[in-house]
């Protein structure tokens, strides 16, 4: 956003900075109800800042790790862009139509074998969930920073490092959701998408700068991505002896495709067109025919993980049809010690109980 017209709108985001500071003080006072779960941990992951900062790669490896503790975790997540209403626990026969592009993925990650549900009410998602899948352990809210009204035992607060919360204002004038004051609520603050080589010396310097808002002594971590090989999105295509190029289509419907563009060119992938649309964009039969005018033999398409949820949408497969479609995975690794300190932080398997 060009600084003047940050400026412009500055008014109006202390306005809604202070209609944000007034209900976290009502939730904070206990003036508006905000219930705890006592049968099982409740793990939130978010951010202060609108999109983009990696949520879907970290909870999948808070769940992973609650995993290989013995417990057996489940997602719960809104279900953003889903045409659907109320509770939905995920099953096969869904789609990013009928779950959200984000809970489907997440599904698909961890092959149907983690619980994964979406409610637009985390309270009444909680009990639904619970109820139907009694031996869950621990579940783990996905992007519910701002949802006050389930208190959860550890609050994860995410935060980029190009784009760290503390240099940033309240929407219009920036990006946040809410003042930088709201890092205060968080028990591990992560700093996202760093680079692999950022100094202990660069590391302190963020470290002070987010603890001018978080509470003293609240661990402060880094995290990068790691790119895996590209993954067909069909199955149909064939990487071993296939004469590709090194041209691609890259299509992307997500907030943040700078880092995956960067990693593509630094691999030796050749960008020839980009087709960017906005996060958690509905692609439709239209820009996929589009899109086609860059395809040529030799050539592949490009897409993230998140994004190829929604290409599989039915109404798209007489265009998808023919084109050679993978998608890039992503994963979290810390620096440093960051991964066995979290591990420590985890809320400790407990015995499932039934929901009354």
């Amino acid at each position: 956003m060009p600084r003047l017209l940050s400026w412009l709108l500055l008014p109006f985001a202390w306005l809604y900075a202070g209609i944000m500071a007034v209900r976290n003080w009502l939730y904070d006072k206990g003036w508006k109800a905000s219930a705890q779960f006592g049968v099982v941990p409740v793990v939130s992951v978010g951010n202060l800042r609108v999109g983009g900062t990696g949520k879907t790669p970290h909870v999948a490896w808070l769940v992973q790790e609650l995993r290989h503790q013995g417990q057996q975790p489940a997602i719960l997540s809104r279900g953003y862009g889903r045409r659907t209403r109320g509770f939905r626990l995920a099953s096969p026969t869904e789609t990013a139509a009928t779950l959200g592009d984000e809970p489907l993925q997440q599904f698909q990650h961890f092959w149907g074998q983690v619980p994964v549900a979406v409610c637009e009410d985390r309270q009444a998602g909680l009990r639904a969930l619970l109820q139907q899948q009694p031996t869950v352990s621990t579940v783990v809210l996905d992007d519910a920073y701002q949802h006050r009204r389930v208190r959860p035992d550890f609050s994860v607060l995410l935060t980029e490092q190009q784009r760290p919360f503390y240099e940033d204002e309240v929407l219009p004038a920036g990006r946040l959701r809410e003042s930088r004051a709201g890092a205060v609520r968080a028990d591990v603050v992560i700093v996202t998408k760093c680079e692999p080589t950022l100094t202990t010396a660069q590391q302190l310097a963020i470290e002070q700068r987010v603890r001018r808002y978080s509470r003293p002594g609240v661990p402060v971590l880094f995290s990068t991505y790691v790119y895996g090989e590209p993954v067909p999105l069909t199955g149909q295509e064939q990487l071993v002896g296939a004469s590709y190029t090194s041209e691609i289509v890259l299509l992307t419907g997500i907030a943040q495709p700078g880092p995956l563009q960067e990693y593509l060119r630094a691999a030796g992938y050749h960008i020839v067109h980009h087709a960017q649309f906005s996060d958690h964009h509905a692609f439709t039969v239209q820009e996929i025919a589009a899109m086609k005018a860059y395809y040529a033999p030799g050539r592949r398409i490009f897409t993230t993980q998140k994004d190829a949820t929604r290409l599989l949408d039915p109404a798209l497969h007489t265009e998808m049809v023919g084109l050679s479609v993978f998608y890039i995975p992503i994963a979290v690794e810390f620096l440093a010690d960051g991964a066995n300190r979290l591990r420590q932080l985890l809320p400790a398997p407990i015995q499932p109980q039934a929901v009354v």
